[in-house]
């Protein structure tokens, strides 16, 4: 196993920070002064996973979802298609036909998803994985060197 993997056993904090924002811009400035940053490593602490519900699931809202993507797939296909068409009429008729007909099938199965749910979870939402606070870990050779570095990147705002 390379020093860098085994690392966050052994290493030294240097740094904790609030959000990962933080975490990240201190590296970063560490990069900036030419610390060798392979040296480094961020960990996140007390995870948690976030979900966000953003809005109510209908039918209408499933068959609409499903219908966009269908038609970014049927465009797709239609331009691909349209490659081998003759005249501008043929290429737009490949273009329109394959449209129609991805929204037609993403429709029908976004209605077929939301079906198979039986009303289980009628709601869309998105997930994160967050930490309460981040942590900046260093080899212990190299970690007086990182802590001069950020004290001065706190200090500069």
């Amino acid at each position: 196993m390379s020093t860098s993997m085994s690392m966050p056993l052994g290493g030294v904090q240097v740094g904790s920070y609030e959000s990962y924002a933080q975490a990240q811009a201190a590296v970063d400035h560490l990069s900036d002064q030419k610390f060798p940053v392979e040296n480094v490593t961020i960990i996140g602490s007390d995870l948690r996973q976030v979900e966000r519900v953003l809005g109510r699931m209908t039918w209408g809202r499933a068959m609409g979802a499903g219908a966009a993507s269908g038609a970014w797939w049927g465009l797709f296909v239609g331009l691909l298609l349209g490659i081998f068409a003759v005249t501008g009429t043929a290429w737009i008729g490949s273009i329109l036909t394959g449209l129609l007909i991805g929204l037609v099938f993403g429709a029908v199965f976004g209605a077929l998803g939301y079906a198979v749910t039986r009303g289980q979870r009628d709601f869309t939402s998105t997930s994160q994985v967050v930490a309460s606070h981040y942590d900046v870990l260093c080899e212990a050779g190299h970690a007086e060197r990182a802590r001069e570095l950020l004290a001065r990147f706190a200090l500069r705002g």
